[in-house]
């Protein structure tokens, strides 16, 4: 739920590609991940698989996570200029997990 929730506040779960003047920085993909902060080359980030998969290296990384509020553990790993945003996503997040992964 935590990778999903994130997804939706960064990309509404749209694969983002340089986005010219429009793009915070340098940030890249489904995750709004940044080749300049160490999340890998801009293919990389621009893998969903890859993306999705680093951020899970980062979130259990992240000691307590499990029991850490969504928003909390999601920005541990983001660092991101809106820390409570992730929040609004969650039950968005549940929802969709619930349909698609728990059947």
């Amino acid at each position: 739920m935590i990778s999903i929730a994130t997804s939706l506040q960064e990309s509404k779960l749209e694969n983002l590609g340089h986005l010219g003047d429009m793009n915070d920085h340098d940030s890249l993909g489904l995750f709004q991940q940044r080749p300049s902060s160490g999340w890998g080359t801009p293919e990389q980030i621009t893998d969903p698989a890859y993306s999705t998969t680093a951020f899970l290296k980062g979130l259990k990384q992240v000691d307590g996570w499990q029991d850490m509020a969504l928003t909390d553990a999601a920005q541990t790993v983001q660092v991101s200029a809106y820390p409570d945003a992730y929040a609004q996503w969650e039950q968005q997040a549940t929802d969709l997990v619930g349909q698609h992964w728990n059947s």
